[in-house]
């Protein structure tokens, strides 16, 4: 796990505004900032970001969270990777040990035998005219070919005679070898090779493609602890500054797509590894990117390949970043259209021929529908409902929603009475809407997260059992014992995924209504002074109720100094 210090450090150095305010515009109100919610679609702002407590709350939806979980639900991160990007941004360095802890680390052999094969690969390029010429035909030059390190792997088996150890378990595990019946071989055999790269820049697989005429046209490295078809991405590794630059980038469908754009000067380029594009995949670049374009050929196979690119794009989708496709002419690739058109005419497609993505999911639902009948707009609703339930972006579902109520006669709301649910209704169903009544064991609570090293002074019998949250407050107490050196933000983290979450987060949303004058200890004095004096009272109504002849001597004296307390 990443060290607790390390999280109240990164949460001590990050100012939660800078980081809400570069995805979601904030205006000052009062002691703290607001916004429309980015989570939820709304007209009043009731999102509310608080520069000295360092969380955020929608009282709207319940959104609720750190700087850290506001990155995980608006740019879709996973924990290790939002801890990561503020990480980035503070200048401070995650520790080793934090990196990926549950994963067992793939050896050191498996990089070092990718390695090795791909500085081999490269020779065997220089060293095999029929190769060079290939790329040559596709119009590559060697200082592209460098670039993204493409190389050649002769027939047979070569890298027998480049490891000298040809059985080693590495081989395998990488890819790089078969293990069949007659013994072991190089999976990749005749094909020019292009080293698939992670962000970064290790080489963690292959794609081989065949000079000439064979089958697979494209071969991929296999599944291996290094390399996952499903997550990886060809180029990007690449392209990231070009992508930056550019302000967006373009999926394309093969690696001599992403080169061949690249030999022309359109270095934004990358493709998916010969499957469908995944959730991870569009995830991953848009946070690399506002703008996203898919480009397929203009043919039925490819208007199938960019379906199942929207589908999967769903839920990554944000307001504010923009996707769209680009359908090619029927015939053209983005390879064979740059080498014959050229760069300037291949940059003008992207600027006046993309559909956006919710132009394109609309028009393919209705494509073919007799939406002059009930029952053509009752098939367009139907299909239309998955689509709609994933959609992450709350203000573009709610757009795309209201086109699609149009389509079938609708009002937008009555998709809602026809079972159709928004994606983030399901995740704001899942969060406290309203504030639970006060109380005192409540306003106890509250003020222990602002003074967590006074937990040692409220005695757990004093709690009222009549008091519905008098059971969580016994385990937030002891769990208090052993967080209470954090800051605020620190102890809302070191929260999550536990059974005392969901009460840290309504706690911590009551501390809004307070001011940065308000005197926390003062407030916990009081608080304790009450439950101790109710619970004196308690005690004594209690033992006054029991037979005298049935108290023990200590009851007795107790009883005693109770009724004079």
């Amino acid at each position: 796990m990443i060290p607790r210090d390390f999280i109240d450090t990164l949460l001590a150095r990050v100012d939660i505004v800078d980081v809400i305010d570069r995805r979601v515009t904030l205006k000052k109100a009062g002691q703290n900032y607001q916004a429309c919610c980015p989570f939820h679609s709304e007209k009043t702002p009731s999102f509310t970001v608080s520069p000295t407590k360092q969380f955020y709350h929608c009282f709207g939806c319940g959104a609720h969270g750190t700087a850290i979980g506001f990155l995980m639900e608006y740019e879709h991160m996973s924990f290790p990777d939002a801890v990561a990007s503020l990480a980035q941004d503070t200048g401070l360095q995650i520790p080793v040990s934090a990196h990926e802890p549950d994963r067992p680390r793939p050896p050191p052999a498996l990089w070092d035998a990718l390695e090795q094969a791909a500085q081999f690969y490269k020779q065997q390029l220089k060293q095999t005219p029929r190769a060079i010429d290939y790329l040559k035909r596709r119009g590559l030059t060697g200082a592209i070919a460098a670039r993204y390190g493409i190389g050649y792997a002769p027939d047979g088996s070569p890298l027998k005679q480049v490891f000298k150890d040809y059985s080693a378990d590495a081989l395998a595990a990488s890819g790089l070898v078969i293990d069949g019946d007659h013994g072991r071989y190089d999976r990749f055999r005749d094909r020019i090779m292009f080293p698939i790269r992670n962000i970064k820049g290790q080489i963690v697989g292959f794609g081989g493609r065949v000079l000439d005429q064979g089958d697979p046209k494209y071969l991929n490295s296999p599944e291996t602890p290094l390399f996952h078809k499903g997550s990886e991405i060809y180029g990007l590794f690449e392209a990231r500054a070009a992508i930056k630059t550019a302000g967006r980038a373009i999926v394309v469908e093969g690696y001599m797509d992403v080169v061949a754009l690249a030999q022309h000067g359109v270095e934004f380029a990358v493709a998916t590894l010969g499957t469908a594009t995944t959730p991870i995949h569009a995830r991953t670049l848009l946070r690399h990117t506002d703008r996203l374009i898919y480009a397929f050929d203009g043919d039925n196979a490819g208007r199938k390949a960019a379906w199942r690119a929207l589908e999967n794009s769903l839920e990554a989708l944000q307001d504010g970043k923009e996707v769209s496709f680009l359908f090619l002419p029927e015939g053209e690739d983005p390879d064979s259209y740059i080498r014959s058109h050229g760069q300037a005419a291949f940059l003008q497609l992207l600027e006046t021929d993309t559909m956006p993505l919710s132009a394109f999911l609309v028009r393919e639902l209705a494509r073919g529908r007799k939406l002059d009948s009930q029952e053509g707009r009752a098939a367009l609703i139907k299909d239309a409902k998955p689509l709609l339930e994933k959609i992450a972006a709350p203000l573009l579902a709610s757009l795309i929603r209201r086109q699609v109520a149009d389509l079938a006669h609708l009002q937008a709301d009555e998709l809602g009475l026809m079972g159709i649910k928004s994606g983030i209704g399901r995740r704001a169903a899942l969060r406290p809407q309203r504030r639970p009544a006060p109380s005192r064991v409540r306003s106890l609570a509250r003020t222990l997260l602002m003074n967590p090293l006074r937990v040692a002074e409220v005695d757990p019998c004093w709690l009222d059992a009549n008091d519905q949250l008098s059971a969580q407050m016994g385990e937030l107490m002891a769990w208090l014992h052993g967080v209470k050196h954090l800051s605020l933000p620190a102890i809302a983290e070191a929260a999550r995924a536990s059974t005392l979450e969901a009460l840290v987060d309504e706690l911590m949303t009551d501390l809004l209504d307070k001011d940065d004058s308000w005197d926390w200890n003062a407030e916990f004095d009081g608080a304790v002074k009450q439950m101790r004096d109710d619970w004196r009272r308690r005690r004594q109504q209690e033992l006054a109720q029991r037979p005298l002849d049935s108290l023990s001597a200590s009851e007795r004296q107790e009883l005693t100094e109770l009724a004079r307390s």
